[in-house]
């Protein structure tokens, strides 16, 4: 009787913009165990790409990814002793890295040396974790904005008070002086005394603004987030262009297998301050061929939106944490036995070949998402 052949899975982690190699907390490890409680005769690694810089053009974050990944997928495959393409990879991206993780998948694929070749690395699954492929949901921003406008608003009373007292100071002592000073080199002698006083309330203006604004963690971080998503990827308001990527994702997963889901944060509806659920991301539109990719995930703790993106892989920051663990081994326990049955086809014959093409995750993991409550 033929032993069944080990399984090597290798689950990558890629953090979101200004993310550490602390973002996913504990997560990777309880996926890891889940996945070793579920799945037969198999090793799972989780790795978590190193810390990157998140700015600048996310092309050339993702030459930097795929490199990195190309290399530890040789190894892993040596290592083991299976050989090459042996490794079944899994993406998964928290916010700005689901898009990391997508293009790279995208690169992948389409520079094959021919369609008919395999996918290398054998990446099985494109998990998201609260991506924004539509866009940051107009609340966050608008939130964002109006908190920082509160702020001004105060800094600039507080600046007009100082500035006023010191304008006023400045004015008296010059009606006390009686000796006029020598002029200095390039006339500064005539305006230093009240430009001083002008820059040490401005210093102080700004040290009392900045007493509100620098409370990054409570006060800015949904205007801090929004805008500095934009800084990194500059075409997230393309709708044309995030159409196309998405479109490339669902069109990946019937043509390769490779499963693509975006499991993206919700806050409950909380009256009467809430009356409907909200999210950090934009959603797909009724009708949308995306729609049933993206999967909820509850947060009935979290205070805000961002708060809820942030903390999602914390059992302190987020009630439904267990259940994401759960959720996350489904798909991608799901996807490996889909993809294992399909390579068991002996040669890539022309019949394979047009069976492959119709998709063979499509029957097998349609039911994927009943199952999974999230």
């Amino acid at each position: 009787m033929a032993t069944q052949e080990s399984d090597l899975v290798l689950v990558i982690f890629i953090h979101g913009f200004k993310g550490t190699d602390e973002t996913f907390g504990d997560f990777p490890q309880r996926l890891q165990h889940l996945l070793l409680e579920t799945l037969e005769h198999s090793t799972v690694e989780v790795v978590v790409f190193p810390a990157y810089e998140t700015k600048g053009e996310l092309d050339k974050a993702v030459v930097r990814f795929a490199d990195w990944l190309t290399t530890l997928t040789v190894e892993r495959e040596v290592a083991s002793g299976l050989g090459a393409g042996k490794a079944k990879v899994v993406l998964c991206g928290h916010s700005m890295g689901g898009l990391l993780a997508a293009d790279t998948l995208r690169e992948f694929v389409n520079s094959r040396p021919d369609k008919k070749a395999p996918l290398w690395p054998k990446i099985v699954a494109c998990i998201a974790y609260d991506t924004p492929y539509y866009g940051l949901h107009p609340f966050v921003v608008k939130n964002g904005f109006t908190r920082m406008a509160q702020y001004a608003n105060t800094a600039t009373t507080i600046g007009s008070t100082l500035l006023g007292s010191f304008a006023g100071f400045g004015a008296k002592k010059a009606a006390q002086s009686t000796t006029p000073s020598a002029p200095a080199h390039g006339g500064w002698g005539r305006w230093a005394g009240p430009a001083a006083y002008a820059v040490g309330g401005a210093l102080i203006a700004g040290a009392a603004a900045g007493g509100a604004y620098y409370k990054k963690d409570e006060l800015t971080q949904g205007f801090s987030w929004a805008t500095d998503h934009m800084k990194y990827v500059g075409n997230l308001w393309d709708d044309a262009a995030l159409e196309e990527r998405i479109n490339a994702l669902v069109d990946i997963e019937r043509d390769h297998g490779v499963v693509f889901r975006n499991i993206y944060s919700v806050l409950p509806a909380n009256p009467p301050e809430f009356l409907t659920p909200r999210t950090f991301v934009v959603l797909p539109k009724y009708g949308s061929r995306a729609k049933d990719h993206f999967l909820p995930s509850s947060n009935a703790i979290a205070p805000d939106e961002t708060h809820s993106h942030t903390g999602m892989f914390g059992a302190s920051t987020n009630d439904g944490y267990y259940r994401l663990g759960l959720a996350s081994s489904n798909i991608i326990r799901d996807a490996i036995r889909a993809h294992n049955e399909t390579a068991t086809s002996t040669f890539p014959t022309p019949q394979n070949r047009r069976r492959k093409s119709r998709s063979p995750t499509k029957e097998k993991l349609d039911a994927l998402d009943d199952r999974i409550q999230i």
